[in-house]
């Protein structure tokens, strides 16, 4: 009778918890495919130059210099928006950057530039922070589309010419020289008042 009861207790749950933990893996596997198909959507969704320019003073200001730099427009036809400049490619570094831009949209909400004249109050601090980032990693957002390999130096001015061969040379990253190309320059406000 003993021998009957462990038989039928074993027969009883053993497919319960197999059906059980076959259902909680696979709800685990399709709830992550949701979520990851949701979580890499958002990311793509906030990599558009629709929602880069939604903060006023985005739109107002840098999207406003963007547009009369070359970046925008050029003879080739080829345009790059905020994120082939300020969003790393691969996946690794592109999260850690959208968490690192959550204070950026913390700024924004919390007003410290949520307008223009904010915004340019701040805009040596966040152009230095950009620039400290291109630094440290070697002008990676840059050489996504621009590299010295390709570069035909002969189609270049004399003087671009012998600066980027120059700068290469020295091992230089674009950003040492190519600081204002998309957006104007920051005022220094530790730099000496001048009488122009």
């Amino acid at each position: 009778m003993i021998t009957f009861i462990k038989k039928s207790w074993k027969w009883f749950w053993g497919p319960t918890i197999r059906f059980a933990w076959g259902a909680i893996i696979l709800v685990g596997f399709l709830g992550g495919i949701i979520f990851w198909g949701g979580f890499n959507t958002a990311m793509e969704a906030t990599n558009t130059l629709e929602f880069c320019i939604s903060c006023h003073e985005m739109e107002q200001v840098v999207y406003q210099e963007y547009k009369e730099s070359t970046h925008y427009k050029n003879a080739a036809g080829v345009r790059a928006i905020c994120s082939d400049c300020h969003v790393p490619h691969a996946w690794a570094p592109k999260l850690i950057r959208k968490i690192q831009a959550t204070g950026e949209v913390w700024g924004t909400i919390t007003g410290k530039i949520d307008t223009p004249e904010k915004f340019e109050a701040h805009r040596w601090e966040l152009a230095n922070r950009v620039w400290d980032t291109m630094l440290s990693t070697d002008s990676r957002e840059c050489r996504n589309c621009h590299s010295f390999e390709a570069m035909n130096f002969e189609l270049q001015s004399r003087r671009s010419s012998e600066k980027m061969q120059e700068g290469h040379e020295q091992g230089k990253t674009c950003i040492e020289c190519h600081k204002g190309i998309a957006h104007k320059l920051p005022k220094d406000p530790n730099a000496p008042e001048r009488d122009d």
